[in-house]
């Protein structure tokens, strides 16, 4: 996720900095001392989240968000000040959020899922048939970004679902049926408690029990196939040309 962190006090540009980083991995930040370096900045960096300090020299934060709403693709910006008095302002300029300092970890965790939501169109499938390219999933008060592309599988247990993918497994409190329903195409539900990623699959086998059982690249443990499933399993994996299928 690229973030630009926008303050002319260095001290608050590293702190805050120090707070993202906590809240999840894998974000490129970059930073600028005020809003005209912060325009040229998104100009060429291209940041899906903007946290914008208001009062700055040479340009100030409500100017320079005024010009960061020409930019494509438009960042989302996320205030960040010592003054309550601009809320009214600031959301004027459409912002996503508005964080008073000292900034706490558990708001600016809710105001990056917010401005992720916004930028990556994490809505209801049946609303506007949008499908995410990333998960957005905010777990004892930490921010993990998961791309689907680095997802493996799905697994159910109870109410929770588990992600599998390249970096480890977290939950996520969303029904597999849900998940089926907006990734049509490129998850195959295989199991009632189970949804694979086709991009990962290599081979279809049977064990001497007869049971199937699917391997997917980067994944060690084979995944049982159940016996309902099994022929619409091989005939999308036939179409594939998938070993065994």
């Amino acid at each position: 996720m690229k973030i630009l962190i926008v303050d002319d006090e260095p001290l608050a540009r590293d702190r805050l900095r120090a707070l993202v980083n906590e809240l999840g991995s894998g974000q490129d930040i970059t930073e600028a001392n005020n809003g005209r370096e912060a325009v040229r900045l998104a100009q060429i960096y291209h940041p899906e989240i903007v946290f914008l300090d208001i009062r700055m020299p040479v340009m100030d934060g409500m100017e320079a968000a005024r010009r960061l709403t020409e930019v494509h693709p438009t960042p989302a910006i996320i205030f960040t000040t010592a003054y309550g008095d601009h809320a009214l302002e600031a959301y004027e300029q459409q912002a996503v959020d508005y964080l008073l300092k000292p900034i706490r970890k558990e708001r600016l965790a809710q105001a990056l899922q917010r401005a992720y939501t916004l930028q990556h169109g994490i809505v209801s499938l049946p609303t506007t048939g949008a499908v995410r390219s990333h998960l957005s999933i905010t777990l004892a008060g930490k921010l993990h970004i998961v791309p689907v592309s680095q997802i493996y599988y799905f697994r159910s247990d109870q109410k929770y679902v588990t992600v599998y993918w390249q970096k480890g497994e977290t939950l996520v409190s969303e029904p597999l049926r849900d998940l089926e329903q907006e990734f049509a195409g490129q998850f195959l539900r295989i199991h009632r408690r189970l949804l694979v990623a086709l991009a990962y699959v290599t081979s279809l086998d049977k064990d001497h029990h007869g049971h199937s059982y699917l391997h997917l690249k980067g994944v060690t443990e084979p995944l049982e196939v159940s016996k309902r499933l099994l022929p619409t399993v091989r005939k999308v994996l036939k179409d594939m040309h998938v070993a065994g299928a």
